[in-house]
């Protein structure tokens, strides 16, 4: 007799430091705990020689639990966010570990199964052999979740791959259970939430690629919008997408020292700063306060270390070539450097805070648990169903004429002012590449292409005026002091110049982008 459910799970990568720290930590106070049990686990993962189970997304499994073998068979269910997946799952006990498909205890779903060989018989592909350590906890609303650690491997032939996670499996309950037993479990310790489900993690392998991918700065992925979803799910989409390139860029960023990591992380919470409040017409205006104060706070740490990245590559690193002999620059140079050192100690330091994870399951759980809707609000179910491209279009022109009250009267603007019209258009830029999935491509290449250009220029102009930092930086004593301060007073005087001259521009640039037709409309 078999076992047919829909699993709703919570999936955490783990790095190897983090999973043997979370192994040797108990329950925290305040949760219920069942009995702690340890087992090894032999899973052998079935396919075709063309993956053909792979690209339907099926998994199909034996797994050696004690002296029992147990098939398994997972379809996908709603598409994975957050950490969070949903498979179909059809379990069963067989005799060996060779997968019959007549065992499958759901006819349609081995009709399903059968349409995707396609008359092809199935062969052991990759094992995953873990060491788990599992217990029931129950979180203070109630919930009752099954939690595992993973800790093992992946193996597709002469491959293998270390394997940690941290799984939490909703028995009953909420999913704010889920998200309150894994905050509490991994306190400060850095994470990612996992897209990848064991299967699709081993298919990589076998397929030569890294079954775990290795951590890298991210950049936004396109956000998958069809005119026919309502505005909330949208917002959901968006909301993902943040977090995704958020929680990504964490990891790389404690990974290595690629400056474009702390870079990609700031546009990720900038991002999501947008997002809120672009959706504000929509939602709880509660709900939202203290994400946005949580990720500004972060974004403000991360930018100390972007600020002197700028500084380092567009800023001085243009003029060593050309600086005067009398001028050190390279002093400079390596001055900025040892700056930018310390100061990313200071930002990973911070990136493996309670701070930061307190963000990421706070996103994670208003996003899953639609935790903008207001109780006291009746006409918000209607203003939430309104299609997207309606409401995108509403919330794109709101945006381009916050950027227009600018523009119009670019040449009497205060420096101060082209600040504000710097963060406006950049604003307006994550708007339009939040709804891109909904207008024609050409159009919009056309219209970003003139925007870019204007953007250029308000960017350099930003980094000029922030290169007067240069003149704050903690200097060394003696005559060292003297040479720094001469070259910073060289590169300030160039880019200033520079700066005169690309402001010229800006007006035409202004114009191209205003005349230009709204495609969004």
């Amino acid at each position: 007799m078999g076992t047919t459910h829909r699993e709703i799970e919570l999936k955490l990568e783990l790095t190897p430091g983090t999973a043997e720290a979370l192994a040797g930590l108990g329950v925290p106070e305040g949760f219920g705990r069942g009995k702690a049990r340890t087992q090894r686990l032999r899973s052998i993962y079935f396919d075709t020689p063309d993956t053909a189970l792979a690209r339907a997304r099926i998994a199909a499994r034996v797994r050696l639990k004690g002296k029992t073998w147990i098939q398994t068979v997972k379809l996908p269910g709603d598409p994975a966010g957050s950490g969070l997946h949903t498979p179909r799952e059809y379990e069963v006990k067989v005799p060996s570990a060779e997968f019959s498909l007549d065992a499958v205890p759901d006819e349609d779903v081995r009709a399903e199964i059968a349409a995707a060989l396609g008359g092809q018989s199935l062969a052991p592909r990759f094992e995953t052999v873990i060491e788990r350590s599992q217990r029931d906890i129950t979180a203070p609303d109630g919930s009752l979740v099954e939690v595992a650690l993973d800790i093992g491997e992946i193996v597709a032939g002469p491959r293998r791959q270390p394997l940690q996670e941290l799984e939490l499996e909703l028995k009953s309950g909420q999913i704010e259970g889920l998200y309150a037993i894994a905050r509490a479990l991994v306190g400060p310790l850095p994470f990612r939430f996992s897209a990848l489900s064991k299967a699709e993690r081993g298919d990589r392998l076998a397929r030569g690629e890294d079954g775990v991918p290795a951590a890298h700065p991210a950049l936004a992925e396109p956000v998958d919008l069809s005119s026919g979803l309502t505005a909330e799910r949208a917002y959901h989409a968006i909301l993902r997408s943040c977090s995704h390139q958020i929680a990504e860029n964490r990891m790389a960023c404690l990974a290595g020292d690629d400056p474009e990591g702390p870079h990609q992380l700031r546009v990720g919470l900038r991002r999501l700063r947008t997002a809120l409040r672009l959706f504000r017409p929509l939602v709880n205006p509660r709900s939202t306060g203290a994400l946005d104060a949580a990720a500004q706070r972060l974004a403000l740490g991360i930018g100390r270390l972007r600020d002197l990245d700028v500084l380092s590559a567009d800023i001085v690193a243009p003029l060593l070539a050309i600086a005067p002999e009398r001028v050190d620059l390279a002093r400079l140079d390596r001055h900025l450097d040892g700056l930018r050192a310390q100061r990313r100690q200071d930002v990973q330091a911070l990136l493996v805070s309670q701070t930061v994870n307190d963000l990421l399951f706070d996103l994670a759980s208003y996003t899953e648990t639609r935790g903008w809707l207001s109780s006291e609000d009746i006409e918000q179910s209607e203003r939430l169903a309104v299609p997207v491209a309606e409401f995108a279009r509403s919330a794109l022109d709101g945006q381009w004429r916050r950027v227009q009250k600018y523009g119009n009267r670019l040449d009497s603007l205060t420096i101060a002012e082209r600040h504000d019209m710097r963060k406006a258009l950049k604003k307006f830029r994550y708007g339009l590449e939040f709804f891109a999935g909904l207008t024609p491509k050409g159009e919009r290449k056309s219209y970003l292409k003139r925007l870019k250009s204007l953007q250029d220029v308000f960017g350099y102009l930003n980094d000029v005026a922030m290169a007067e930092m240069l003149l704050d930086l903690p200097l060394p004593d003696g005559t060292a002091a003297t040479d720094l301060a001469q070259a910073a007073g060289f590169v300030i005087g160039w880019h200033e110049a520079e700066a005169r001259h690309a402001w010229q521009h800006a007006q035409d640039s202004w114009d191209e982008a205003s005349r230009a037709p709204k495609y969004w409309r």
